[in-house]
Formats: structure tokens, C-alpha cells, sequence
């Protein structure tokens, strides 16, 4: 999916990801405070869990020529992975202590 998209939006689409993801991350590390990542974590996550549920339903044939579809896939793959890092993040933290 990525291999047919020009280089210039490509890195258009990387920057738009990039922009909610800070702004995201921001917000969620503002009202998770210990819980998060940080701002710059946060975005990070948001990135890769953008990009990888992206391939993920590519990969298994879900059709994403909707740019609504990708969105979601995207959006669902992002606050999942950041779900999941959190609650794995509070779990050690309640082992440890």
C-alpha cells in the first residue's frame, strides 16, 4: 500500500500522523500524568501504532481505498497500542511496589 504512494505524500501523510500524534500525546500524557509515556513517547506510539494497524489490515485484505476506513483502522490501532503499553506499564508498576 505504502510502495504506490509518491515519496512526496508519503512524507505529507507521515507529517499529518506526526502532527495528531503530538497533539494526542500531549493530551493523553496530561491527563494520565505517571501512566503515560510523555509527550515524545506518546507520539512515538501514536506513529508506529498509526502505521503498523495500517499494514496489519492491508495485509489481511481489507480494502482501505476509503481514506474514512484507514483513518479508523489507523486511529484504532493507535490508541490500541498505547492501551496496551499503559496497562502493561501500570501492571509492573504494581508488581514492583
Amino acid at each position: 500500500m505504502f510502495l504506490h504512494l509518491d515519496t512526496t505524500w508519503l512524507l505529507f501523510a507521515f507529517a499529518i500522523i506526526a502532527a495528531f500524534g503530538f497533539f494526542f500525546g500531549t493530551l493523553l500524557d496530561a491527563i494520565m500524568k505517571e501512566g503515560a509515556f510523555g509527550p515524545s513517547g506518546n507520539t512515538l506510539l501514536f506513529i508506529v501504532g498509526f502505521f503498523v494497524a495500517v499494514v496489519v489490515a492491508h495485509k489481511h485484505g481489507i480494502s482501505l481505498s476509503d481514506l474514512r476506513l484507514a483513518v479508523a483502522w489507523g486511529l484504532g490501532g493507535a490508541f490500541g497500542l498505547i492501551s496496551v503499553l499503559a496497562l502493561i506499564k501500570a501492571g509492573l508498576a504494581r508488581l514492583g511496589s
